[in-house]
């Protein structure tokens, strides 16, 4: 299912332009989350959504396996960002996750914070992202893998 492609021009046209509508609002609210509902869980939800959307309405050619494994190949880099920033406070002498200890010259408290929530939440939306499409591909790998066995 997840291979093959949608032939209704409507389908199609509807996807490209939903797609991109959706993973736009996704960085809005990536960026925006520290100020209301939102953040790196639900931007990485949104950005899975949008790239699941777009393999199943364009098929092989919507997602390509060369941009497929190199995305997969990123599976670690969120959990590395989070914990990188993170550490950022224990080099400053404060506790994990404390942004305002973190040693980056030139910058006040505030905006330390405001950098490290952010890096944060970037983090948590590539790992997000990255394990609910593995999840989806995976399951539609064991779905054919199931139909060519009957």
């Amino acid at each position: 299912m997840i291979g093959s492609r949608f032939e209704s021009l409507i389908v199609r046209r509807t996807g490209s332009l939903l797609v991109p509508l959706v993973q736009i609002f996704a960085l809005y609210v990536l960026f925006f989350g520290q100020y209301g509902p939102g953040g790196g869980f639900v931007a990485g939800v949104m950005i899975a959504a949008s790239l699941v959307l777009g393999q199943l309405v364009f098929g092989r050619s919507g997602l390509s396996a060369r941009r497929a494994r190199s995305l997969l190949a990123g599976d670690g880099m969120g959990l590395l960002i989070f914990v990188a920033v993170g550490g950022l406070g224990l080099i400053g002498g404060g506790q994990f996750l404390n942004y305002s200890e973190a040693p980056i010259p030139g910058l006040p408290d505030a905006s330390r914070r405001y950098v490290g929530i952010l890096l944060t939440q970037i983090g948590v939306a590539l790992d997000v992202a990255v394990a609910a499409v593995s999840i989806v591909f995976s399951l539609s790998r064991s779905a054919r893998g199931e139909a060519g066995n009957a």
